[in-house]
């Protein structure tokens, strides 16, 4: 396998499991809402704020792996390295 397949595989790690960590985590928050909010109602409004101010950030940090994701697919740093290192390794082997 090429290095960029392995990369394309690192992305679709990275990708999926922060999607199934956001879909868990939500998942959790919001079933343990719901139970906060029935035991005790009046404190539906403050809960339900401090709720989705966690969603968004459960989701920010699964857009930022996705975004990190996105640009080793784009730009990857480590592909410049990994052809120096190649390279290297072929002149020696070719002595």
């Amino acid at each position: 396998m090429e290095v960029i397949g392995f990369v394309a595989l690192a992305a679709g790690v990275i990708i999926g499991l922060g999607a199934l960590g956001a879909c868990i985590g939500i998942g959790i928050m919001g079933s343990k809402f719901l139970e906060a909010a029935a035991r005790q109602p009046e404190l539906m409004g403050e809960l339900q704020t401090k709720m989705f101010l966690l969603v968004g950030l459960i989701d920010a940090a699964f857009i930022i792996g996705t975004g990190i994701a996105l640009w080793f697919t784009t730009a990857n740093p480590f592909l410049g390295q990994i052809a120096k290192v190649l390279a290297e390794t072929a002149k020696v082997v070719a002595h």
